[in-house]
């Protein structure tokens, strides 16, 4: 590990991302080969995307479609007129030996989204604005499998899996206004939310349909301009986008200290030595030699087009959680649990259309709710069969004290597994909770005759008893009885 440079207060860093998403359709973007992860190697493919002589791309209009609402969703100025250009370079798994791609008129610009970093304790949220440089559309290259090892070096053979050539990408720029590890995390995660609502893309690092790629660098604090830039590779986490800027920092600042000078070069993440690795020097745009792609037509959206995608967008999450603040008053911390997941979220709203109280709902959801969504793969919040209307009937039961939140604590299992009615379930089972004083007195009269030395202990100053009474209350009643008027019966009766 680098360890920290005592001039790191003296710089600052320069962040920008460019991400590649895969979209989300059912065939590639030039082509109708299917676009299923985890196929067997080299069976969805065609000459089309495998770039035999004499054959044409089509584009796919659905890619058209996914690219301009994520641009609309990303505040960017969408393009009247664009086109798609060649981008050459030589790699073993683009069999073209160029990537069709977008050069200098992409079809969104000029846009911005906006993070907000969460303070666990407070539940307060710092907001930041990050400008999108621009969004273009592009087909991706196949996949190298290395045998001996999982990378080039050290592999004793390579093959190439040509089906993920010619699925869609979108590519995502952002301008370089970040300046720390977390708040390139929380853009990166707030990107992938905001595709994931729209439905453009699955967002899975771990199948390669989201990837990022980090552009770095450091210059001394005030000066305006940039230090050089450096790009790291191969993150397959947030975690890891953050893990890997945090230690580039140090070693960049570590470096100048030393007089050293920072080359501009591609690194790679080792996530088991957690470091970066130099792996070669950074290619320019002139490098690639685009010319337009003389095959495809020039893309023009029309102002009817452009409205109809746009009518189409649903609410982001940054939205949600700006209206889960104002209007139904949840911390920053809980409207950004709760919009994570659109599924969640719709979830929770209908809970409280439903009657809920909405702080209690989200205690729900966010709590015993996700554990068990959590620990049982093979359900989601859209199968569960515990119904938003039946969460909203069992809040409203704790919450006019018909049942005390261990009684729902109980029975909920039951709800998850099976769904119905919780005030049917309360009924069958005897399981009303008891706030008539006289039974919960009478409760409290055999309790304390039962424990005589305890009850001599609470008169002795050893009031942490007071717990260990109302749990034997509770035990005796079924856990029936009102938790905040048996402790306040017993207050009074112990005190005597």
């Amino acid at each position: 590990m680098v360890t920290a440079a005592p001039a790191k207060t003296q710089y600052e860093a320069v962040i920008g991302l460019e991400t590649h998403v895969q979209l989300k359709t059912n065939t590639k973007i030039f082509c109708n080969c299917a676009t299923t992860f985890g196929g067997t190697p080299n069976t969805q493919v065609c000459p089309v995307c495998m770039g035999m002589p004499g054959v044409l791309p089509v584009l796919n209009q659905k890619v058209l479609e996914y690219a301009v609402k994520a641009g609309l969703a990303l505040n960017c100025e969408i393009a009247p007129y664009s086109k798609f250009d060649r981008k050459q370079y030589f790699y073993p798994d683009l069999p073209k030996d160029y990537q069709i791609s977008q050069y200098d008129l992409p079809i969104a610009q000029h846009g911005w989204l906006e993070i907000e970093l969460v303070n666990k304790e407070t539940g307060e949220a710092t907001r930041k604005r990050i400008g999108i440089t621009r969004l273009h559309m592009e087909e991706d290259a196949g996949k190298l499998v290395h045998g001996g090892s999982d990378r080039l070096a050290g592999s004793t053979y390579s093959l190439v899996d040509f089906n993920r050539t010619g699925v869609p990408l979108a590519e995502i720029v952002s301008e370089p206004d970040m300046r720390s590890g977390q708040e390139a995390a929380e853009y990166a995660q707030e990107l992938r939310r905001i595709l994931r609502y729209l439905g453009v893309s699955d967002g899975n690092m771990q199948e390669g349909s989201l990837r990022c790629d980090v552009n770095i660098s450091v210059r001394p604090v005030g000066q305006k301009e940039f230090g050089t830039k450096v790009e790291i590779k191969n993150m397959n986490s947030f975690n890891a986008i953050q893990r890997a800027i945090e230690y580039e920092i140090e070693r960049q600042i570590e470096a100048i200290s030393a007089g050293e000078r920072i080359i501009q070069e591609t690194r790679l993440w080792e996530e088991n030595s957690q470091r970066t690795v130099s792996m070669r020097s950074k290619e320019g745009s002139s490098d690639y030699r685009y010319f337009p792609e003389p095959d495809l037509g020039p893309i023009e959206v029309s102002q009817e087009q452009l409205a109809a995608w746009k009518a189409e967008l649903p609410e982001l999450p940054y939205q949600k959680r700006q209206r889960y603040e104002s209007e139904l008053g949840l911390s920053a911390y809980d409207a950004r649990v709760l919009t994570d997941d659109r599924a969640m979220a719709e979830y929770f709203e209908a809970t409280v259309a439903a009657g809920a109280p909405a702080k209690l709902a989200a205690n729900w959801l966010m709590g015993d709710i996700s554990a068990y969504l959590n620990s049982n793969s093979d359900v989601s919040i859209n199968t569960l069969p515990l119904k938003p209307s039946d969460l909203a009937e069992l809040t409203n039961l704790i919450e006019s004290g018909t049942i005390s939140n261990k009684i729902a604590k109980d029975i909920l299992p039951e709800l998850l597994e099976q769904g119905g009615s919780p005030k049917a379930i309360v009924e069958a089972k005897g399981l009303i909770q008891i706030s008539d004083t006289s039974v919960i007195e009478a409760a409290i009269a055999e309790v304390l005759a039962a424990h005589p030395k305890e009850l001599e202990q609470y008169r002795n100053g050893k009031t942490k008893m007071l717990g260990f009474f109302v749990g034997q209350v509770m035990k005796k009643t079924g856990g029936r009885a009102d938790p905040k008027l048996t402790n306040q019966l017993l207050a009074q009766k112990l005190n005597e």
